[in-house]
């Protein structure tokens, strides 16, 4: 069952003071979690400015950051309309790129995800079909584009445990009843995505863990940083 790692996203510092947002810091991150179980990273590049962004420039130089700290270790940037909600403005920003990452994230409730996931498989890159919410399961089942996608994400946003272990286990009945067998990585937001990791390793499916989708550990205490949930998250795996 696969851990992934994400290590930062649109958090602020005053969530976790150790988000990490340079390539520096995401290549000492990335190295601390991979060191803690992880095989795959996520990672959302910041500009200059210290804004999420699609640009070329910082994304290669995160890659790069990151590649050389973690030899081996497949990366996935993020394609969030909430890094840019213009499709056309992001599918231009993504064309753009000049060091390729292996994955990307790639939500399938978003506008314009159809073309971008075209663009990026016609680059070689992997895509990591995230489904939020129940419309984006029934959304990328009549796409037609799981038989070429890496893997899906499952990732309901529900801040009640109960409620997103519900929402997890609706869209892994929906991808079931329809026969796709991509291999899943389920996760949350806050203390929930506990529980729904909990469930799916219970259910054999892989799982995320960073501060990316949660600043508190399952007793609610917050950790040091990373590669603290990372540890945790592959003692679920352990056990």
């Amino acid at each position: 069952m696969l851990l992934k790692a994400c290590l930062n996203g649109g958090r602020g510092r005053d969530e976790h003071p150790a988000i990490p947002r340079t390539p520096e810091e995401l290549a000492a991150d990335g190295a601390e979690a991979v060191a803690a179980g992880a095989r795959v990273l996520h990672l959302h590049p910041y500009d200059a400015a210290g804004r999420e962004t699609l640009a070329a420039a910082p994304c290669a130089a995160a890659l790069a950051a990151v590649r050389a700290a973690c030899p081996g270790i497949p990366i996935s940037l993020s394609t969030s309309a909430d890094i840019e909600p213009d499709p056309r403005r992001r599918l231009e920003l993504v064309a753009g790129w000049t060091e390729l990452p292996e994955l990307v994230t790639a939500n399938q409730g978003e506008p314009g995800t159809s073309e971008l996931c075209e663009l990026l498989l016609g680059r070689g890159v992997g895509i990591e079909a995230g489904l939020l919410e129940l419309a984006d399961a029934h959304a990328f089942v009549a796409s037609g584009l799981a038989g070429r996608c890496t893997r899906v994400l499952l990732e309901p946003l529900d801040a009640d445990p109960v409620t997103a272990v519900a929402h997890a286990a609706a869209m892994e009945q929906l991808l079931a009843d329809d026969a796709v067998v991509l291999e899943q990585v389920h996760h949350g937001d806050g203390v929930a995505t506990w529980h729904v990791m909990e469930r799916a390793v219970a259910r054999g499916h892989g799982i995320r863990a960073g501060l990316e989708d949660t600043t508190v550990l399952r007793d609610g205490r917050p950790p040091a940083g990373n590669a603290e949930l990372v540890r945790a998250a592959a003692a679920m795996l352990a056990a």
